[in-house]
């Protein structure tokens, strides 16, 4: 009997590079790679000689040179006599602190606004309809500026405030004034005073701002082991042990007694001369700036939070309704946990869309990375290739960071298949 089987290996030929499966892809690819580095390396090279040409060079040595300009709202030590980059760290954080805050409120604000539309007060449920189609349906710019005019046309001058029967009053049991230049908000004292931590650089942090931190993350790391406590006692015996209190205990004693051991307080803002002293004086662009991005971007959360719910089988509530459970109940302990696997991964984009939008803040005179690195520094130095470039690559971190962050809580509540 003849064996006719085809060889296990056959012998190597340049047309198995295209005709041969084990072999396409992987010759696809290289010539993509060499194309894409060819364009690359011509784009580079085309920029060079357009710049040798213009009398350029490049080179990031500008970010070491005085930069000479003042930045309104600073939240680390910084003087004009400091150099671009130093300016340029300021308007990082700038950029960090409005979106931030922007993300935090918006999701606040779009989680409620999301549920209410859901809601079977048909007045309450219009009316949120309303704001979310008027400020979705708005460019976000026009938003900063007509909210930065109220502030500015609107609110009165500090001095509005003097006397005993003022023209003006401070709002929320007096302990923040709007004015026309900034809004004056609380700030915190300590009666006893740890001292700061120098980090260099003219940075300090307080102790009592480590101190608090460090209560928190032990605080957190107790928790975990009271679940995974709590979960092997309902493994073992079949009943869960009851832990809201000692996880409270846990995360709430802690700041309660460093509260009172270094007796902070609130510092309201007092009118003295002619301007507020005693708390902090925000300025109203960054106020204006925050306000446009979570009442924007709260109404696109209001979408994706009501999608997310109406993705969640009827059926599901109806069996909690059949259990016992309340309306509210059922909403935060059955239908959101389900929700959120469709919810996250367009709030993603949400975030980073708000991260990416503060750029605006140039509109209004809030320098943030925009106004100081993309703005007054490449008007000075002149160096624009440098300048954007690293401005777009710190907005490309910040969005990675983001994502990877967002990524990482959306695998931890995502549903577990067998």
């Amino acid at each position: 009997m003849t064996d006719v089987s085809a060889p296990a290996n056959p012998p190597f030929r340049l047309n198995m590079l295209i005709y041969d499966r084990r072999y396409r892809s992987m010759t696809f690819q290289v010539i993509v790679f060499i194309l894409v580095m060819a364009l690359g390396w011509w784009l580079i090279n085309n920029t060079i000689q357009n710049l040798r040409a213009l009398g350029k060079d490049f080179d990031f040595g500008f970010l070491f040179q005085r930069a000479g300009y003042d930045i309104p709202q600073t939240p680390i030590p910084y003087t004009s006599d400091d150099t671009h980059l130093r300016a340029a760290i300021v308007g990082l954080l700038n950029t960090i602190i409005v979106s931030v805050l922007g993300c935090v409120a918006a999701t606040i604000l779009g989680v409620g606004v999301g549920v209410a539309r859901l809601s079977n007060n048909w007045l309450f449920a219009r009316l949120m309809t309303i704001y979310v189609e008027m400020f979705r349906n708005i460019p976000l710019l026009l938003w900063i500026l007509i909210i930065y005019a109220l502030f500015t046309e609107i609110m009165p001058a500090p001095n509005a405030y003097r006397g005993e029967n003022p023209a003006w009053s401070k709002i929320l049991f007096d302990n923040v004034a709007l004015t026309n230049r900034y809004t004056a908000i609380p700030g915190l004292g300590m009666t006893n005073d740890p001292g700061s931590l120098d980090l260099g650089a003219r940075v300090t942090i307080s102790w009592a701002t480590i101190a608090f931190a460090a209560a928190l993350i032990a605080g957190w790391f107790l928790r975990r082991a009271i679940l995974a406590w709590a979960q092997v006692t309902q493994d073992r015996t079949g009943r869960r042990p009851t832990t809201w209190w000692i996880n409270l205990g846990v995360m709430v004693v802690p700041s309660l007694l460093l509260i009172w051991f270094f007796g902070l307080h609130l510092l309201p803002p007092e009118l003295k001369g002619f301007n507020f002293t005693g708390g902090l004086n925000v300025q109203n662009a960054l106020v204006a700036l925050w306000l446009a991005l979570t009442l924007y971007t709260g109404a696109f959360i209001a979408e994706i939070v009501r999608a997310g719910i109406l993705a969640v089988n009827k059926g599901q509530s109806e069996a909690a309704f059949a259990l016992g459970l309340r309306p509210n109940r059922t909403m935060n302990l059955v239908i959101l946990p389900q929700a959120l696997r469709v919810i996250i991964p367009p709030l993603i984009s949400q975030y980073l869309n708000l991260m990416k939008n503060s750029s605006l803040a140039i509109a209004v005179g809030y320098m943030d990375l925009r106004g100081t690195l993309g703005g007054t520094t490449l008007n000075q130095t002149g160096r624009e290739l440098e300048s954007i470039l690293l401005m777009m690559l710190i907005y490309l971190l910040l969005s990675l960071i983001i994502s990877a962050g967002m990524n990482v809580f959306n695998s931890r509540v995502k549903l577990k298949e067998r």
